[in-house]
């Protein structure tokens, strides 16, 4: 009977402290006529482990042999587990380390030096792509659409005249799951421009990246493999429909975080996007490339938005998606056809594969 592989699924959990969740209180009224909307999601957010576990239960459904470990943000926690196993793959869900997500690349860079396989993007890409303007750049030497940009440093760099046309959007140039993305991040006139531009340097302490603004649908472009084996997933759309007037149709850090916030229910993704056959290749299309570009690896996720003259623009290129069953990559792989299971063996055999490739090199 041939060895079981085994797979070391690490993340990096750092439990919040009992009660601090304001979903958690009991004396919050969460009826409706309090919040101001009815919600669409669950109010309560699913904690952490629970998602690992059901990533767990998949892998072994999958046929592994599987491992599970908080890594809890400390590196001799992670040295020592993999010091003491015998493992033939990380199936790499750590995200972030000491609280910030730009040392997500160092747990990557260790995992190179130790030699040990590991899903998804090396350490080169997820620093490539975590950082807004280069991944701009590098787009654009592919000639690859993004939407018009400048980056402030500090204030003394802010210009009165530019070439942008309002509206535009201000973000912070190194962060992570729409941080500091708000309503408040689309500006009309020079003077929102300045004040914007100035809370991201002081409150984020990073550069600022103001684009233009692309009114119009909101899609994501799922895409599975490398080399020739690179695929795009049905497309995922964001949708706005019954976003209030006093809220702009984006995707802010409030819509993808808060469960109490209107926009966390008038964000309803839609899949597969209902788009003309041609559109859907384009985007497919132009996907494909952007992680060929970035130097993806095993599965990412292209964000795009698509304005009224059914132009398409690129505004992310995202590594290591989220993976939590029925979200994001994984909503596209179900309307290909792939169980939640199939797509993280897909994954898992994808890193292997590459690493079998390394030895015979």
């Amino acid at each position: 009977m041939p060895r079981q592989t085994v797979v070391a699924l690490l993340y990096n959990d750092i439990p919040t402290a009992p009660g601090s969740d304001s979903t958690d209180d009991s004396s919050v009224d969460l009826s409706p006529e309090a919040l101001g909307f009815t919600p669409y999601f669950d109010l309560e957010d699913i904690p952490a482990e629970e998602e690992y576990a059901k990533i767990e239960s998949a892998l072994v459904e999958a046929g592994y042999k599987v491992a599970s470990y908080n890594i809890k943000d400390r590196f001799e926690r992670l040295f020592k587990f993999l010091a003491r196993r015998k493992i033939d793959v990380v199936f790499n869900l750590v995200e972030f380390f000491h609280g910030r997500p730009e040392e997500e690349m160092l747990v990557a860079s260790f995992y190179d030096l130790v030699e040990v396989p590991y899903t998804g993007a090396p350490p080169i890409t997820l620093a490539n792509a975590q950082n807004k303007p280069l991944a701009k750049s590098i787009l654009r030497s592919y000639e690859l659409p993004t939407p018009r940009s400048m980056t402030i440093r500090h204030m003394d760099e802010f210009r009165s005249r530019h070439s942008l046309r309002y509206p535009l959007i201000v973000k912070p140039a190194c962060e992570d799951g729409s941080g500091g993305i708000e309503n408040a991040s689309i500006v009309t006139s020079l003077k929102a421009l300045r004040s914007r531009v100035e809370f991201v340097l002081q409150d984020f302490k990073m550069d600022a990246l103001v684009e233009e603004y692309i009114e119009g649908r909101e899609l994501n472009v799922a895409v599975l493999g490398n080399g020739e084996k690179r695929r795009a997933l049905p497309i995922s759309e964001i949708t706005f429909e019954d976003m209030p007037e006093h809220l702009y149709k984006i995707v802010s850090f409030q819509a993808k975080w808060d469960p109490l916030h209107e926009a966390y229910h008038k964000t309803i993704p839609s899949c597969p996007a209902s788009l003309p056959k041609s559109k859907t290749e384009e985007a497919q299309r132009l996907a494909l490339k952007a992680t060929e570009a970035l130097g993806t690896r095993d599965y990412a996720r292209v964000d795009m938005r698509m304005n009224a003259k059914g132009e398409l623009f690129i505004l992310e290129v995202n590594p290591n998606p989220n993976l939590s069953e029925g979200t994001g990559i994984a909503r596209s792989a179900e309307a290909a056809g792939l169980k939640f299971k199939d797509l993280l063996q897909t994954i898992v055999e994808s890193a292997l594969e590459r690493a079998k490739r390394r030895q015979m090199d």
